[in-house]
């Protein structure tokens, strides 16, 4: 039987994770990024603003954490977007629309009753490793 390489991704380039989680784990060739809240780095609280803001440093994290795995968005088979409110879709999926600029991933975007830190959004990917 051959022998899965597990890797636990953390970097300093998104937030900590908030509770007993890994903020990416690579088995093999495929990245499983954890939900990316809009905290800033600095604050450690949500950004200012509203979903917008929020989707917008979340992604960045996203693209962060991608990064240190050795992957990047374009990698991106699958993403699942919680929303606090689905009346914020169309604004959230602009931002998406500005991060992921071609070969969209597929994604599912769900509303949920609520999200950790009281957030607006949060994004998790799969993603391949490696030049694709």
């Amino acid at each position: 039987m051959d022998k899965i390489v597990k890797r636990i991704i953390a970097t300093k380039t998104a937030p900590e994770p908030i509770g007993p989680y890994s903020q990416a784990v690579v088995a093999d060739k495929t990245v499983y990024v954890s939900g990316c809240l809009g905290v800033s780095l600095e604050t450690g609280k949500l950004v200012d603003g509203g979903a917008k803001e929020q989707a917008e440093t979340a992604l960045t994290h996203l693209k962060n954490v991608l990064r240190a795995s050795g992957s990047n968005m374009n990698n991106v088979v699958k993403t699942t977007v919680f929303l606090q409110d689905f009346n914020d879709f169309p604004t959230v999926n602009q931002v998406y629309k500005e991060a992921f600029v071609r070969n969209f991933p597929a994604r599912s975007c769900v509303q949920v009753a609520k999200l950790p830190m009281g957030a607006l959004v949060e994004i998790e990917a799969i993603a391949v490793a490696g030049e694709n």
